[in-house]
């Protein structure tokens, strides 16, 4: 009997992340893979992405209206509930033999406490990482880990983070990102080809490309849009097209967006929206630059040896390859920054940098563990943090 693995997504980036995952999963006779999509990807403000998934050929057991219109963190925890509310019983229905999510959200924190009340195994991908900017995702990210059945992360200090947790050896796999297996994935496209599919303006095509893509952060709600301005009149300055990414639904969004569109109507920015995997990936590929402060800069740009100036607090602490520097937002850092990165110094470094985070070979790895570690033995959990080897 093949066994029945649901993985929810709530979110663009988590399914980004996870989709070489799923893909192997799909295409293995031994395993029936249903996908519990909720969240961001139905809402149109952030492009819908449901339809990315259908797209893509998965099997959606079924979509949950979850996500709360609002710019709040109330409004988080309302959509939190909601996941809670909208997923338990369609879960206990299903009667998944495991549960698979990803990340460091709100959902995910939903997902690993619904497994452990109902009894289902539960396998949490990227925990054990920690940023030192505060922000809320640490103790999500940690409070899922001790909630979960087993742990695919990507970096041994990971796994010693979840050691120092009290998980136990047993249940962490190394395995590298799987966020990576998507540069060997997806093929080539021409920068033609590319500009024509995010709408690019002219611009675009004789000029070198820059990626910003800017969340917004509790801590930096006030300062968020100048930092981004900021990093436009920079940009412009040096001659670059700057291509930017919409932000994700994390209160404080409202003000980038509206941003962002003002920004929009210059001819040396194009606002791509929600893109295609293959789109993405080919405009890291074409970029000579990404700023701003997404996880994809950590986390994936050094495959590319792509610079990246990471803008503000989000992602300090994280460890990351030398193409990657933190600045501040006023204009003379980011200026700075960028002197730094287009250096014959820094472009010599490059050459020889090698991804910390794996090879972009971490799916078909997750894909066999899922498919065959015996989770339900590990179901509960009687260790003592207490007496647990670091």
């Amino acid at each position: 009997m093949a066994r029945k693995i649901l993985a929810l997504t709530s979110i663009r980036s988590d399914y980004d992340l996870m989709s070489e995952v799923y893909r192997k999963l799909h295409q293995d006779p031994a395993v029936e893979l249903k996908l519990l999509v909720s969240g961001a990807h139905l809402s149109p403000a952030f492009g819908h992405t449901v339809d990315l998934v259908r797209q893509d050929g998965f099997d959606i057991l079924c979509e949950v209206e979850t996500l709360i219109s609002g710019d709040t963190q109330a409004s988080r925890l309302k959509t939190a509930a909601g996941l809670l509310n909208g997923a338990m019983d369609l879960i206990r229905s299903y009667a998944p033999d495991l549960i698979v999510y990803a990340g460091d959200r709100e959902d995910v924190l939903i997902a690993a406490t619904i497994g452990t009340f109902l009894g289902i195994p539960t396998a949490h991908f990227f925990g054990g990482d920690h940023a030192a900017d505060g922000h809320v995702d640490n103790p999500v990210r940690h409070a899922t880990s001790k909630l979960s059945t087993a742990h695919f992360v990507s970096l041994e200090e990971h796994r010693r983070r979840l050691l120092k947790l009290g998980e136990i050896p047993q249940r962490i796999f190394v395995i590298g990102s799987v966020a990576l297996d998507k540069f060997v994935a997806e093929g080539p496209l021409a920068k033609a080809e590319l500009l024509a599919g995010i709408g690019a303006k002219p611009h675009a095509a004789t000029h070198p490309l820059a990626i910003l893509i800017f969340h917004p952060v509790a801590q930096e709600r006030e300062v968020a849009t100048t930092y981004v301005r900021n990093a436009v009149a920079v940009l412009r300055q040096a001659g670059f097209h700057i291509c930017i990414g919409t932000p994700n639904s994390d209160p404080g969004n409202a003000p980038l967006i509206s941003a962002f569109a003002e920004l929009g109507q210059l001819p040396e920015v194009t606002c791509y929206g929600t893109t295609s995997r293959l789109l993405f990936v080919n405009l890291m590929r074409h970029a000579s630059l990404m700023l701003g402060n997404s996880s994809a800069g950590i986390l994936e740009a050094a495959t590319l040896r792509l610079p990246v100036i990471n803008i503000g607090e989000r992602q300090r602490g994280r460890l990351c390859g030398a193409n990657v520097i933190f600045t501040g937002g006023d204009c003379d850092a980011i200026a700075e920054a960028l002197a730094t990165v287009r250096s014959p110094a820094f472009t010599t470094a490059l050459a020889s940098l090698v991804n910390p985070y794996g090879d972009g070979q971490s799916a078909a790895r997750a894909a066999a563990l899922l498919r065959d570690e015996d989770f339900l033995a590990r179901l509960k959990k009687p260790e003592d943090p207490l007496h647990v080897a670091i």
